[in-house]
């Protein structure tokens, strides 16, 4: 167990112990020398950010700060492994941010494998490196965090990413989608760009060659784990000769394209 340490959603300092004393906690517990327990803490402390924060109790402390006691408490038995129990989900948005960019030092200056559980996929987004989705107690779907986001195969997975992605289509847009053509309509396609593709002005090319006019209904173009990623849903003359062509002239282009169905 002590190879393992665990960062909790609530925190779980004592109230009457200082900062320095909750990080110092698990130490005691192990029978570590006091001298050697004020070498490990201090330092766990300036790493954390709280060295002038180390005689103030949890009362005297925001949210984030409880959360870096938490942190510096986890790493106080120098563990191979960083446990994080849905360690953001309490906090605020910009807290958030800032505990994250805590842990990816973490993982960086002390080479240490950092293990999140979160039902946020965009603290996923921003930190994890590989993702293993859980569905009734099973992993359904693994692997690289850019290639999961980017091409879900699992259902559980497509329902957790699509708000994050972009991948969703706007209320008003999928309660007018209809599985075959509508006389005068339109046919919506999803276009996926990503890696070296994701700022390519693919739509203006497209529309070029062929002469046929796109109309945006949606995109997004982000950063996922450090990668390009965008996603543009258009609409198109809802006729089997435009839609080939603009479909095959996308995927020349080594894109990602979806027909997602028809509207009026």
């Amino acid at each position: 167990r002590r190879s393992i340490g665990m960062i909790f959603q609530h925190f779980n300092l004592l109230a009457r112990r200082t900062a320095f004393e909750n990080v110092a906690l698990p130490l005691e517990i192990a029978g570590v020398p006091s001298g050697e327990i004020k070498a490990r803490v201090e330092p766990l402390l300036d790493l954390v950010g709280l060295g002038d924060k180390r005689n103030r109790y949890p009362a005297e402390l925001s949210g984030g700060q409880k959360q870096r006691v938490g942190i510096a408490r986890a790493l106080a038995t120098r563990p191979r492994v960083l446990l994080s129990d849905e360690a953001t989900s309490a906090l605020d948005p910009e807290t958030t941010n800032q505990i994250l960019a805590l842990l990816r030092k973490v993982n960086a200056e002390l080479n240490l494998t950092v293990l999140l559980i979160t039902h946020e996929m965009a603290v996923i987004k921003a930190v994890a490196d590989r993702v293993a989705v859980l569905d009734g107690g099973r992993i359904v779907e693994e692997g690289r965090t850019f290639q999961l986001f980017a091409h879900p195969r699992h259902a559980t997975t497509r329902s957790f990413v699509s708000a994050v992605t972009g991948s969703a289509l706007p209320p008003y847009v999928a309660s007018q989608l209809r599985e075959a053509p509508q006389p005068g309509g339109q046919t919506l396609l999803r276009i996926t760009f990503t890696g070296a593709h994701a700022t390519d002005p693919v739509l203006s090319r497209v529309s070029r060659i062929l002469g046929v006019d796109l109309n945006i209904i949606q995109a997004q173009v982000d950063d996922i784990a450090g990668e390009p990623f965008g996603i543009i849903v258009v609409g198109i003359p809802s006729d089997t000769t435009t839609v080939s062509a603009v479909t095959a002239a996308v995927e020349q282009l080594d894109l990602t394209v979806e027909v997602l169905g028809h509207v009026s």
